[in-house]
């Protein structure tokens, strides 16, 4: 696929095959708990249960598998807050294809030990994603790299949409997808499978109030910058990307900011109600369902649990 071109149902379809060898269907599991908690008939999503512990890695096995010869010669780059960056590191060691990363100095140190234990370089810079972006984009012109944004590539979008064909084969009734947002690959390919699928379903996207440039972008209708402050760096964007917004903007549903403090309450009742290891940005969905319970009680909701890479410290400051 070309680098501007919207993947559809084909091509998740192709990916789910490609990735097939690699990656096993996740869990989508139900908790009575979290239906008395919420009113809905829940059904959480287990991305975290991926070798990486997040979804991303769907997507890179899909696009590292495709890359050129001239490409694995030359080696792949990434920045990222750590579960992009893991996907690309875990495709890349599956591959044989060197593999840099960019991240951010204060970044996760569960993250940065599970990359390099896949192979790959670190390289820490900035005080945020978007300045390690910026710093990965002049070392991908510089030294010849394939550079992999965690956004704008077709490939990593139809990857991860395998998730929600995962979804609506074990739950084909599910009315709702409830879907976290940092960069928007995921939440872009949950509207592309779902709405091919069956145009009912009801596709919606969540970021924390404390990140909220993929909201305002899709909102504005053009891309925009904003501030970022959320613990959760999953979310932790300062820009949207184009090709996600540009999926969210013809098929997403809606798209709902929660409150930091709701962040870590659903990180807690993720953590205790399903006895999993969540990270703060793959509890978010479930934030975004106790923030507006009217909306979804008694609907079939499925939430995306994204990620499950939480770091001590991270594990010890929720309570």
């Amino acid at each position: 696929m070309a680098a501007s071109q919207v993947p559809d149902l084909a091509d998740v379809l192709a990916a789910r095959q490609r990735i097939a060898p690699y990656l096993q269907p996740t869990p989508l599991y139900r908790y009575p708990a979290l239906d008395a908690m919420t009113g809905t008939r829940l059904r959480v999503k287990h991305e975290n249960h991926q070798p990486v512990g997040a979804f991303k890695v769907r997507g890179g096995v899909n696009l590292v598998s495709q890359l050129s010869e001239d490409e694995r010669r030359r080696g792949v780059i990434a920045a990222s807050t750590g579960n992009h960056g893991q996907s690309v590191a875990y495709a890349a060691d599956l591959f044989g294809v060197r593999a840099v990363i960019c991240m951010p100095e204060q970044a996760n140190p569960v993250k940065v030990e599970s990359m390099r234990a896949m192979g790959a370089e670190v390289v820490f810079h900035g005080r945020d994603f978007d300045e390690a972006r910026e710093h990965c984009e002049k070392q991908a012109t510089e030294h010849g790299y394939r550079y992999i944004h965690s956004g704008n590539e077709p490939a990593l979008v139809a990857g991860v949409a395998t998730y929600t064909v995962e979804i609506l084969e074990a739950q084909p009734d599910t009315e709702v997808i409830v879907v976290p947002v940092g960069g928007g690959s995921g939440a872009a390919g949950a509207c592309v499978v779902a709405k091919a699928v069956r145009s009912s379903v009801e596709v919606i996207g969540v970021q924390s109030e404390a990140a909220p440039a993929a909201y305002r972008s899709w909102r504005s209708g053009v891309l925009v910058e904003d501030t970022t402050s959320t613990f959760a760096e999953g979310l932790a964007t300062r820009t949207a990307f184009d090709l996600p917004q540009q999926i969210l903007r013809d098929l997403l549903d809606d798209f709902v900011l929660v409150p930091e403090n709701a962040l870590k309450a659903a990180t807690r009742l993720m953590i205790e109600k399903t006895r999993n290891l969540v990270e703060p940005a793959g509890a978010a969905a479930l934030a975004a369902v106790l923030d507006a319970p009217q909306r979804f009680a008694g609907r079939k909701v499925a939430i995306i649990c994204s990620g499950g890479n939480l770091s001590p410290a991270q594990l010890t400051g929720l309570w």
